[in-house]
């Protein structure tokens, strides 16, 4: 899990919770709706030999100009060359349908991506990382900082601008998203197989696209508590006071903005009405049922948290630990708040790596990335693909929410995205957290 702005530090279980305001889902929503606009590689290539052509023609008048004729053609090849090269690189690595073999030589070239904000634990992000590094040898992939937030991968892309640390590639929030789109923080690009996207999962104008989702859940430790749990209701009972958590404050967790977004469905809220679910943790909070403490590997390990509303995908990278620490999770997905969100990634502006960014994006799309997130309980992007290429075994499905549930989940728009913001704003710190 990623940690949340306040409780920053080795915990991994909530390394990523605190990717903040994850994109919210619930049965009958409406989905947001984006578009596809691929460019072709012809019209890449069309490109390139115009850009050629131009340098070709304008290079030498101006060096014949200046120098004399020698000098012009000298000027004139050395243009054609460089506006043809530069040309076909960009062709080979921004068109939809482009040379992957290209990209590849590129990234191969600069040796590295920057990552960041990627747990191991996180929807199975150690064993698609290795698998990159599997695949394109010589390539590393660092992350830095896994345990911090949506929040904060947006402000080390701006800090860290211009330096080769800075991220290549985040994995965030619908709402950081947006925030990077309307900063002018993300390089577009048209992944090679984003025509196997679900539309609400890519940006209209290819800034980002969503490799993975998952749905909210309610974990127990059975070790401690006997009976867990099934629903939103139930967390109501006095048998469970002081051993519900979220996972941070909802205002920057995603995890926690999920939470509060899933209960308000199950108490006659809607999506564009996040106040039943504020009003449902005030309760949790004033009858003592919700402790004080978040969610954390720590905290989870430690029996401090015994009941986490979290994503449905961070209990299986627990799982040799939870084992080597003689416990038990039993992990329900409540019926009464079916709830789900994605976390986007792209390509950072500027960013001293673009092609090994663009090929990660390729990767965690591809495969070999997708089967590695629905290792980790993730659901990728690409699942009715991998439906019918056969490639889900009933093995990896083990971790998923139940088909039925599946089939609900529909993604919330930017515009109710930011309504429950607003509200949860001026409503969480007098309600719940300050209460």
């Amino acid at each position: 899990m990623r940690l949340s702005n306040t409780t920053k530090g080795s915990n991994v279980l909530q390394k990523k919770y605190l990717k903040a305001m994850a994109m919210t889902v619930a049965v009958g929503f409406v989905a947001a709706s984006c578009g596809s606009d691929a460019k072709t590689a012809t019209s890449a290539s069309t490109k390139a030999s115009t850009a050629a052509s131009t340098a070709a023609a304008t290079a030498p008048t101006t060096a014949a100009t200046t120098a004399g004729t020698t000098a012009a053609t000298t000027a004139a090849t050395t243009a054609a060359t460089t506006a043809a090269t530069t040309a076909a690189t960009t062709a080979a690595t921004t068109a939809a349908g482009g040379d992957l073999t290209a990209l590849v030589a590129a990234c191969k070239k600069e040796g590295k991506v920057n990552l960041i904000a990627l747990p191991d634990e996180w929807a199975n992000y150690k064993g698609i990382l290795q698998s990159f590094r599997d695949k394109y040898a010589g390539v590393q992939n660092p992350v830095a900082s896994p345990d911090i937030s949506s929040k904060e991968e947006q402000d080390a892309v701006t800090n860290l601008s211009g330096q080769a640390d800075m991220p290549d590639s985040v994995d965030v929030s619908p709402a950081i998203a947006q925030s990077m789109v309307d900063a002018g923080l993300f390089a577009p690009y048209t992944p090679t197989i984003a025509g196997q996207v679900p539309a609400g999962l890519q940006d209209a104008n290819h800034n980002w696209v969503a490799a993975y989702y998952g749905i909210m859940a309610v974990s127990t430790n059975t070790t401690i508590v006997k009976n867990a749990p099934k629903t939103f209701a139930d967390l109501k009972k006095p048998e469970y006071k002081g051993l519900v958590a979220l996972n941070g404050d909802p205002r920057e967790s995603g995890a926690a903005f999920a939470a509060v977004m899933a209960a308000s469905l199950a108490n006659g809220g809607s999506a564009d009405d996040i106040m039943p679910g504020v009003k449902f943790f005030a309760d949790l909070k004033k009858s003592g049922n919700l402790g004080a403490a978040d969610v954390t590997k720590a905290t989870v390990l430690s029996g401090e948290t015994p009941i986490a509303i979290d994503w449905s995908y961070n209990v299986p990278g627990l799982a040799a630990d939870l084992k080597a620490a003689g416990l038990t999770i039993e992990t329900n997905f409540p019926t009464d708040g079916v709830y789900g969100g994605f976390y986007a990634q792209g390509v950072v502006k500027n960013s001293p790596h673009q092609a090994c960014s663009k090929l990660w994006l390729e990767h965690i799309l591809s495969d070999e990335g997708a089967l590695g997130y629905l290792a980790g309980g993730a659901m990728p992007a690409r699942y009715a693909e991998l439906v019918k290429a056969g490639k889900v075994t009933a093995e990896l499905k083990k971790n998923l929410p139940p088909d039925n549930l599946i089939a609900q989940i529909k993604f919330l728009t930017p515009t109710q995205i930011a309504k429950a913001k607003d509200v949860l704003a001026a409503n969480w710190g007098p309600m719940v957290a300050d209460a």
